[in-house]
C-alpha cells in the first residue's frame, strides 16, 4: 500500500474541470477541488475496530495500515459523514484530529450529530443533513442521498453527491442496500463516478446489486470500496467488475489504490 501525506494532498493540482480522490481503505476518500478545497469523508484512520471486534466475536482487526494519521487531517475544510458506525464515524480518528486542532466543520446525519456532540464536538462545528439536504463547500456542493440501513442501532444511514463546478459528479453510495428509489432518486443528477460499497457480508450492497445500481443511474466509473480492510468482513473488488461486465459495462470498472490520487476525468 502507498503512503501519503497531506502536504502530497494540498500540493496536488487538481485541473479546471476535474476533481481528485485519495481512497483512505474501507469507505474513507480524500476529496479535492480545483479550488483547492479538501473534504474528509467517513476517515478510519485507527484500529478501533479491533476491540470492538472481539466484544461482538468478529475479527475487525485492520489489515493494512492507515495510510494518515488523524493528526494529518487538520486543514481539511470539511470532515464529513454517512453514519455512526465505528469505522464511519471513529472516535479514536476523532480525537487525535481534535486534539491537534481540527474544529471542522463536521456535516453527518441526525444519529451521527448525536454522537459528535456525545464525544465533544460543539453544537456550533456541525451541520446535519438528511436527504435532499444541500449544501457547499466552496466549489463543491454536496446534496445528500437516501441509503438503508442494515440494522437498527443507526436508522439515519445517508450517501452524498458531490458536485464539483464546472466539472463531475460524484455519487458515494455509502453504506446502504439496493432499493429502486435510490436508482431513481440519484440517476436524474447524472453522476460521472460512482463509489460504491461492495460488502454484503453486513447486508450492504452485493456486487451483482452494485452493478446494477451504476448500470441505472449511468455512471462512466464505478469505485468499490468497504471490501479490504476487515477479515470477517472482506469481497473481492473483481466480483464487481464481473458483474459490470455481464450487464455489458465492464469497462466502467476503476479500482483504487490506497493512498494514490486518483484524477477525474
Amino acid at each position: 500500500m502507498s503512503t501519503f501525506s497531506m502536504h502530497d494532498v494540498q500540493r496536488y493540482a487538481v485541473p479546471r474541470g476535474a476533481v481528485a480522490l485519495w481512497w483512505l481503505g474501507q469507505a474513507g476518500f480524500i476529496i479535492k477541488s480545483p479550488s483547492g478545497k479538501i473534504i474528509a469523508l467517513d476517515p478510519y484512520l485507527t484500529n478501533s475496530c479491533k476491540a470492538l471486534g472481539e466484544e461482538v466475536g468478529f475479527n475487525m482487526d485492520r489489515l493494512v495500515p492507515p495510510p494518515l494519521s488523524p493528526e494529518d487531517l487538520v486543514g481539511i475544510d470539511l470532515y464529513l459523514m454517512t453514519h455512526s458506525h465505528q469505522d464511519h464515524l471513529d472516535p479514536e480518528t476523532l480525537s487525535g484530529y481534535r486534539a491537534a486542532g481540527g474544529q471542522g466543520p463536521y456535516a453527518a446525519p441526525a444519529e451521527t450529530i448525536e454522537k459528535l456532540e456525545e464525544l465533544g464536538v460543539p453544537v456550533d462545528q456541525t451541520t446535519m443533513v438528511w436527504p435532499n439536504k444541500i449544501f457547499a463547500v466552496g466549489d463543491i456542493t454536496l446534496r445528500t442521498t437516501f441509503a438503508i440501513p442494515f440494522g437498527g442501532d443507526d436508522l439515519t444511514h445517508v450517501g452524498y453527491l458531490a458536485f464539483i463546478s464546472g466539472g463531475p459528479t460524484v455519487y458515494f453510495t455509502g453504506d446502504t442496500a439496493y432499493h429502486d428509489l435510490i436508482a431513481t432518486s440519484v440517476a436524474e443528477h447524472q453522476p460521472d463516478v460512482m463509489v460504491t460499497v461492495i460488502n454484503p457480508a453486513f447486508r450492504n450492497l452485493a456486487p451483482g446489486e452494485a452493478a446494477l445500481l451504476a448500470k441505472q443511474i449511468d455512471a462512466k466509473v464505478v469505485i468499490p470500496c468497504h471490501h479490504d480492510l476487515f477479515p470477517d468482513n472482506q469481497q473481492p473488488p473483481q466480483l464487481l467488475r464481473t458483474n459490470l461486465r455481464i450487464l455489458e459495462i465492464g469497462d466502467r470498472y476503476q479500482l483504487l489504490e490506497h493512498g494514490k490520487p486518483y484524477l477525474y476525468p
